[in-house]
């Protein structure tokens, strides 16, 4: 994951009836929504002495291979569709997203030889651009346009890398949202694609020989027929491709069959020396590493680097034999250091130590090392020699969000983008000699960043601990009184909620909402500490934080009840069903996307034995006993009133299978939980959420914002 839609017009908000400390016995009779037919089994597993029920089983399977299913998910995108047909925001979202999408996007440019990569989309392009330049000044030139590949746009350029000489560009096509990759090759001077082709990649690295003879990639056995989107991903091996060659003849590199969960990347340095290898079992941080000289006639020697899965290793660059490293080795928040790698036990040196802001990313550029951090959730960088000796600040323009600074030693040039959540990403070309930013690429959008503001709270979770949260709202809305609020949270796999900019997310904002995105933990905004304290048996405490976080905005005058809406995709979707179990008085309406609703069954399909760091081992009894508490599959209580719920998932999900949302939706919609719609909205040829296209971005976004829209009373009206 690091790494997410009815039949009725329902009664009015003021006249719901709170049923959180009500006997099923005493809730008023209501007429009860009517869905489509969900086929209840019998089967129940025996977990730990724990009898699990499990009625939905049969909707796990996949929608490609089973009639049943297939007709499950017609019937449920029917009724949805019927339902989001009454709602006058829809079109009102759906035509003012259309303009706010409509501004020219740019990827953070690579640089190879004398030529610039980089990704552009004119504004309602299903799929980006991929243009190149011979020099910073020279005309753009189309070199990848996806957006013909597929009639509906769904078929995406996903992963690229240039051969270091700017010859040839490695890219991967991803097909309606799928994790699997198809690798290609193109001839960068004549745009002529070159016949290699190399099938089921999935969760690889590019990395190209430094004399362009060829990459080093990653991928899995080709899996039985019918299972490629269900099976567990294990034994992922690298491989080397030479240019010119069928996939057949790929050299194999590194494997460990003997460790199977372990999955493998490849980093060539930027002088061709060496080859490094960083394996892990699961989404946490912690890494081995292991590195081959390389002697340019196709021999390596590969040695260990580091053992044992305990902690992370980033490369920041090298210089020879010493390479520099960001790792939260005795350092929870992170710090730099360099060693010898033909002498590792003895050479490590500590170059940027320890500090109160959180590590998140160093990379040597020219011969200045650049290193960012998170400070509160907000991007911080600076510039520092090898030696650490900081030469100052990188200034940026505001409270956001810094992506990029890539680059090589020698050359002192790099770009970065800049968003915040009012404003689109301004990319910049950095000078690390000279400390000098110009603007490369500036978009002009369909409204003024300065009409809206962004709030930093700090609110205090059920166990006082002190999280950090944004709101964000119309300049002229604040200190207007209680709005509807749609509150994000994610709180996971060490990943940090930035401020951002989403143009959908706008659309809401104009409509005299407010965004909130809370900091839980679980996420990576203050390092290791942070992130351990969310997950495994510490689970709790992120829907405790989320929880908190509802309550803060409605005590503070921001939002107040009956006007809070819910959101979170992937473990973030877990987290809002999980939450709404809890605590459904809260919300007035959720949006739970391609969430881990079956928290027992998740490491059985794809990816999802790769979260056991996060989440434990369902395999395993106390593990178990911390799932099943707050599975949101298993937890659902009857004779609550819940709020409105649309569930969002995809057919072509990989990652985290349709089946939990399927199972979820059908267990709402069979439990006694009021009258308020529970649906589901099923996309089709799509995946997890990347490579998604602009259209499918567009109508989603409609319909769950006029969905949330309805159950917290906004009044959407047209611009």
């Amino acid at each position: 994951m690091r790494i997410a839609s009815g039949i009725f017009i329902a009664l009015l908000l003021s006249t719901s009836v709170s049923a959180q400390n009500m006997p099923s016995s005493v809730l008023p009779e209501r007429p009860k929504p009517s869905y489509p037919h969900s086929r209840a089994s019998d089967v129940v597993d025996v977990q730990f002495g724990d009898k699990v029920a499990d009625p939905y089983r049969w909707l796990e399977n996949d929608v490609r291979n089973d009639t049943e299913v297939r007709d499950w998910v017609s019937a449920q995108n029917e009724a949805t569709t019927l339902y989001l047909k009454t709602l006058p925001g829809r079109d009102v979202f759906a035509a003012r997203m259309r303009q706010l999408f409509n501004f020219e996007r740019y990827g953070v440019p690579r640089k190879a030889g004398t030529r610039y990569f980089y990704t552009k989309n004119n504004g309602l392009q299903n799929q980006s651009v991929l243009n190149v330049r011979e020099g910073l000044a020279g005309t753009p030139r189309i070199l990848i346009d996806p957006n013909a590949w597929a009639k509906d746009g769904a078929t995406a350029l996903a992963e690229w890398q240039p051969s270091d000489d700017g010859r040839f560009l490695l890219y991967a096509v991803q097909d309606g949202g799928t994790d699997w990759r198809t690798l290609k090759l193109i001839d960068v001077a004549t745009g002529a694609a070159l016949d290699d082709e190399v099938k089921w990649v999935k969760f690889s690295g590019l990395a190209w020989a430094k004399d362009g003879s060829g990459f080093y990639y990653s991928r899995f056995a080709e899996p039985e027929k019918g299972a490629a989107f269900q099976s567990l991903n294990v034994n992922q091996t690298l491989y080397f491709h030479k240019v010119g060659t069928a996939q057949s003849s790929d050299v194999k590199i590194y494997s460990t069959p003997d460790r199977p969960k372990l999955g493998h990347t490849a980093q060539v340095t930027d002088d061709g020396r060496y080859l490094l290898i960083t394996s892990a079992s699961g989404t946490d941080d912690r890494y081995e590493l292991t590195v081959g000289a390389l002697d340019g006639k196709g021999s390596i020697n590969l040695k260990a680097l580091v053992k044992g899965l305990d902690y992370d290793w980033q490369l920041a660059g090298s210089v020879g034999s010493t390479f520099y490293f960001q790792t939260n080795k005795e350092a929870p928040r992170g710090r730099l250091i360099s060693l010898d790698v033909r002498r590792p036990r003895t050479s490590l040196k500590e170059i940027v130590p320890h500090s109160a802001d959180t590590m998140v990313g160093a990379s040597l550029v020219g011969d200045r090392m650049i290193v960012a951090y998170l400070g509160d959730a907000k991007s911080e960088a600076e510039l520092r020699t090898l030696d650490g000796k900081l030469i100052g600040p990188i200034k940026l323009p505001a409270i956001g969000s810094a992506a990029g600074f890539g680059g090589k030693g020698g050359d002192p040039e790099t770009f970065y983008s800049f968003s915040s959540f009012a404003s689109p990403p301004t990319i910049y070309r950095f000078n690390t000699m000279t400390g000098k930013a110009d603007i490369f690429a500036q978009p002009k959008v369909a409204f003024d960043p300065a009409d809206y503001v962004t709030t930093q709270h700090f609110y205090a979770s059920k166990d006082g601990t002190r999280v950090p949260m944004f709101t964000v709202q119309r300049k002229d809305r604040v200190g207007k009184g209680p709005a509807s609020a749609l509150l994000y949270g994610y709180g996971g796999f060490n990943v940090s909620q930035t401020p951002g900019f989403s143009a959908s997310r706008l659309a809401w904002l104009e409509q005299g909402g407010v965004l909130a995105i809370a900091n839980l933990r679980g996420g990576g905004e203050y390092g290791k500490d942070w992130h351990d304290a969310g997950r495994l048996a510490n689970k709790q405490n992120v829907f405790d934080d989320f929880i908190a976080a509802g309550e803060y905005l409605i005590a503070q005058g921001i939002s107040e009840k009956g006007r809070l809406a819910a959101q979170g995709g992937s473990n973030g979707g877990l987290l809002v069903g999980a939450v709404v179990n809890q605590r459904p008085d809260l919300f007035a309406a959720a949006l739970p996307a391609v969430g881990v609703m079956d928290m027992l069954r998740f490491n059985r399909f794809t990816a999802g034995r790769y979260w056991v760091d996060d989440y434990g081992d369902p395999g395993k009894e106390a593990d178990f006993k911390v799932l099943r508490a707050y599975s949101p599959y298993h937890n659902i209580v009857s004779g609550k009133e819940y709020p409105a719920i649309m569930v969002t998932t995809a057919d072509t999900d990989d990652r985290v299978v349709p089946g939990h949302s399927f199972k979820y939706a059908a267990a709402l919609q069979a439990a006694s939980i009021g009258d308020k719609p529970h649906l589901i909205r099923i996309e089709t040829r799509a995946g997890h959420g990347s490579g998604k296209p602009t259209d499918k971005i567009i109508a989603e976004a409609a319909d769950q914002w006029a969905f949330i829209a309805k159950w917290t009373g906004m009044d959407v009206k047209a611009r």
